[in-house]
C-alpha cells in the first residue's frame, strides 16, 4: 500500500494520558510529526487532561471495545512510541495490542509501528505471537538497536532510529547555581537499607555545593510521594530533607523548565534522561532497565545500575565531578537527527 491521501484519521495507540510524563512526551512527538492534514484519535486514560492539553479527540483507552469501535471509524493504527509488544506488564496486555492489530488487518487498515521498543518478552507464547504479528505490519521503526536486531532476525526489519522523544524541541541551559533535580522512582531493587547509598551521597552533593534538591514524579502516580515515603522510614539523612522538596509538572515542557535551570539532573527515567539532555542539563543516568543504560551511553553521560550500589562516597565523587558539565551539544543534535527516521515512516504511510 502506498501513500495516503489528505484528511487521514489515523488511530494513535500507546500508553497516553496515564499521568507519565515519559509517554506524554511521546504523544507530543507523535503529533508534531504526523503529516499536515491528519485527523487523530488517541487512545487515553485521562481523556480530559489530553484533550486539553493537545486538542486532540480521545477514546478510553482501558475500554476495549471503544477502542474498537474508534478503529473501526479510522483508517489506520499506529501502535506509538514504547514498548508495547512485551509482556512484562501481563500477557494480557500484549493480547489487547494484538487484538487490535488483528482487527485492524481484518479491516484492510495499515498498521504501523511507530518509534517501538520489542520486548521483553518472557513467555514462549509471547515470542511466537508478537513473531506472528509483526508479519501484518506494513511498517515499523524501532527506537533501540536491540529491537531492531529482533526483529530482523524474525524476517521483519524496520528503520532504527533513536527514541522520537529526541526529535522535541530543545532549551537553553541556565542552571549553574541551581537545583539538583531528581527523577527517582520506586523499584524492587531498592527496599529500604538499599536506598542509603543514594540518599547519603545526595545529602554529601547538596551540602558542598549547597543545592536545593527538587525529587520531580516523571509518573504521577507511581514517584509522587517517594520523599515523603522515604523519610516516614528514616532514611533520609535531616540536613537533606531540608533541602528537598517535591514538585508537580503537568507536561514534558514544564519539566523540561525546571531541568533547563537544574546545575545536576540525577534520574531513573528513560524520557527523563532524554528530556533533561535536550533541556542542556547536566545528568547522570540510574539505572533499572538496560534501555536507561543505553540511552546513557548514547550521550556518553555516566550511568549506574541500581542493583550494584554500594559506595556512598564513589557515587558522591561521580555526582560532584558531573555537577553543572552539560552534555556535548553535537551529540545532542546527532540523536535528534537520528529520530528522523519516525516521521519519514509516518511521512509515507498517512501524508499526501
Amino acid at each position: 500500500m502506498g501513500p495516503r491521501q489528505k484528511g487521514v484519521q489515523p488511530l494513535l495507540c500507546g500508553y497516553y494520558g496515564e499521568h507519565n510524563l515519559g509517554d506524554d512526551a511521546l504523544l507530543s512527538a507523535l503529533l508534531a510529526q504526523l503529516p499536515e492534514g491528519c485527523d487523530p484519535v488517541v487512545t487515553a486514560f485521562d481523556q480530559g487532561e489530553v484533550q486539553q492539553r493537545l486538542g486532540v479527540r480521545t477514546c478510553p483507552r482501558r475500554d476495549f471495545k471503544a477502542v474498537r469501535r474508534a478503529l473501526d471509524r479510522c483508517d489506520a493504527l499506529v501502535l506509538g512510541g514504547g514498548s508495547l509488544l512485551q509482556d512484562a506488564t501481563s500477557f494480557r496486555s500484549l493480547l489487547y495490542y494484538a487484538a487490535l492489530i488483528i482487527s485492524a488487518r481484518l479491516q484492510g487498515k495499515p498498521v504501523l509501528l511507530w518509534g517501538q521498543g520489542l520486548g521483553p518478552l518472557h513467555r514462549r507464547r509471547s515470542r511466537l505471537l508478537v513473531r506472528r504479528l509483526l508479519n501484518l505490519v506494513q511498517a515499523s521503526s524501532w527506537r533501540d538497536p536491540d529491537s531492531a536486531g529482533l526483529a530482523a532476525a524474525w524476517g521483519r526489519p524496520g528503520q532504527l532510529g533513536s527514541d522520537p522523544v529526541w526529535s522535541l524541541a530543545t532549551r537553553r541551559w541556565h542552571g549553574p547555581g541551581g537545583p539538583l533535580v531528581l527523577c527517582w522512582r520506586p523499584t524492587p531493587l531498592l527496599e529500604g537499607e538499599r536506598w542509603r547509598p543514594l540518599l547519603e551521597a545526595l545529602d554529601a552533593v547538596a551540602a558542598a555545593a549547597n543545592r536545593e534538591v527538587i525529587w520531580l514524579p516523571f509518573h504521577r502516580d507511581q514517584d509522587r510521594g517517594l520523599l515523603a515515603s522515604l523519610d516516614r522510614q528514616g532514611l533520609v539523612p535531616r540536613r537533606l530533607a531540608q533541602r528537598s522538596h517535591e514538585e508537580l509538572v503537568a507536561t514534558p515542557e514544564e519539566a523540561m523548565e525546571i531541568f533547563s535551570g537544574a546545575s545536576l539532573v540525577l534520574s531513573m527515567r528513560l524520557h527523563g534522561v532524554i528530556v533533561a539532555a535536550l533541556a542542556g542539563a547536566p545528568l547522570v543516568a540510574l539505572s533499572y532497565d538496560p534501555k536507561v543504560r543505553a540511552a546513557a551511553q548514547a550521550l556518553a553521560c555516566p550511568c549506574r545500575d541500581l542493583e550494584q550500589l554500594q559506595d556512598a562516597r564513589a557515587l558522591q565523587q561521580e555526582w560532584l565531578e558531573q555537577l553543572e558539565k552539560p552534555p556535548q551539544p553535537l551529540v545532542v543534535e546527532g540523536l535528534r537527527h537520528d529520530s528522523r527516521v519516525h516521521r519519514e515512516l509516518l511521512s509515507r504511510w498517512l501524508g499526501h
